[in-house]
């Protein structure tokens, strides 16, 4: 039986020291190190550097798990037990040397997310939850925000790398939003956005053409923090799917209503 509350803890510590190797490698870090692995989607020998680390540690945590991991270090084969990983989640963020940035790890059990840790590192700022324990940030308990009406929400909606099939939709949020919220952002991480629901920070995040790695450790956190989390069809079945809208409940439903009038090609 696997101890939850001591095993996310040890994640943290994992999280912590991937981030302490991203912070100094920045240090000596330039465009020329620089991949682009899609048209604006970017990678460099610090994202797989660090997941290479990562996978390493987490195997020697949990040597019976399998790995999704973003840069393709490690596999699943039908493990019980399996990290989600993004080493570097926030990667064109990091290459400006621009806030936020981290790490993103999650334990899951066959569907079902047990853990989630996320190191954001320029904060010095350490996200983490596991089922049924609560969310915490830095050994504080978290709770989302209590904002019920989206008039004075600070929300983000990021704009993904899929421009041909979400401009549309971007460009109608943005339109629909702007003016009638207290505030719009883009922060460029969403494991990081995520969790600042969690925290409340934000009052709501969304985001379409994301991956398994990039919400399923904020996504939790979120729900332990007593937030809702589904796909943009409203569905809470969102694991193998790639859109998602985080809130602190209050705001869910009007900001689902809003995201289907005019849903991304492909959906």
């Amino acid at each position: 039986m696997v101890n939850l509350q001591q095993l996310t803890r040890d994640v943290c510590s994992i999280a912590k020291e991937i981030g302490c190797y991203l912070r100094n490698e920045r240090l000596e870090f330039t465009i020329s190190d620089v991949e682009e692995k899609n048209s604006n989607d970017y990678v460099s020998y610090v994202d797989k550097t660090a997941e290479h680390k990562l996978v390493k540690l987490l195997s020697d945590l949990l040597p019976e798990a399998g790995f999704i991991a973003e840069e393709g270090t490690a596999t699943y084969s039908g493990e019980d037990f399996c990290w989600i990983i993004d080493p570097l989640d926030g990667t064109t963020n990091y290459i400006h040397d621009e806030a936020p940035y981290g790490v993103s790890i999650a334990l899951k059990q066959q569907e079902e997310v047990l853990v989630g840790v996320v190191y954001e590192v320029c904060r010095d700022e350490c996200f983490y939850a596991w089922k049924g324990g609560g969310a915490y940030m830095n050994n504080s308990s978290i709770h989302v925000s209590k904002l019920q009406t989206l008039q004075n929400a600070f929300l983000v909606t990021e704009l993904p790398y899929n421009a041909e099939d979400y401009k549309r939709t971007g460009l109608y949020l943005i339109d629909k939003l702007y003016g009638q919220v207290g505030g719009i952002r883009m922060n460029g991480s969403a494991a990081v956005g995520i969790c600042y629901v969690a925290l409340g920070r934000l009052d709501a995040w969304l985001e379409a053409f994301v991956q398994e790695w990039d919400f399923s450790a904020g996504a939790l956190i979120v729900k332990e923090a007593g937030g809702e989390v589904t796909n943009f069809y409203g569905d809470s079945f969102y694991q193998t799917g790639h859109h998602i809208i985080a809130t602190n409940g209050y705001l869910h439903k009007d900001l689902l209503q809003i995201v289907q009038a005019c849903l991304p090609k492909g959906m």
